[in-house]
């Protein structure tokens, strides 16, 4: 009973810090560390101590992978276009690669990069910004890959 009492605690937990990540993204153009890395946190602990479908080596892999991959992106990105005000990728959006691919290991981490980016691209088709909010994309797409993967495996 206090199993499933402390993992739907830790769920709660991290679904409302994905909630204010997007929101806090969409308006201010920031994802804060003060919900990211608790968030990261939740994702290890359902990884490592409840019945989840990424394992612990998996997710270990899936995290470094994931900040591993933003960085390459942003650092490409940043010497293309160095005349830009803004950054094309920012270091939040990185680490919460990095936290997404903990969530969701190798394999979810890339149908959600997948997904993300197109409707990030659908977008800026629509709204003909300078500034994508990468967050509630990434998020959004990480929950469908997530469910994707609970009923692949």
């Amino acid at each position: 009973m206090i199993y499933y009492i402390f993992f739907s605690l830790v769920l709660l937990g991290a679904l409302f810090c994905a909630y204010r990540m997007a929101t806090t993204d969409f308006k201010r153009r920031i994802i804060p560390d003060v919900y990211l890395f608790p968030f990261l946190f939740a994702g290890l602990l359902t990884s490592t101590f409840f019945h989840w479908p990424i394992t612990i080596a998996d997710s270990v892999v899936g995290g470094a992978m994931g900040y591993c991959l933003g960085l390459i992106v942003g650092f490409v990105f940043e010497h293309i276009k160095k005349h830009e005000k803004y950054p094309p990728i920012g270091m939040g959006d990185i680490k919460l690669l990095g936290a997404g691919g903990v969530w969701l290991g190798t394999f979810g981490l890339s149908i959600a990069m997948i997904i993300s980016c197109f409707l990030a691209f659908l977008w800026n088709i629509k709204k003909h910004e300078k500034y994508i909010p990468f967050a509630p994309f990434f998020l959004i797409s990480g929950f469908l890959s997530l469910i994707v993967i609970w009923f692949l495996i």
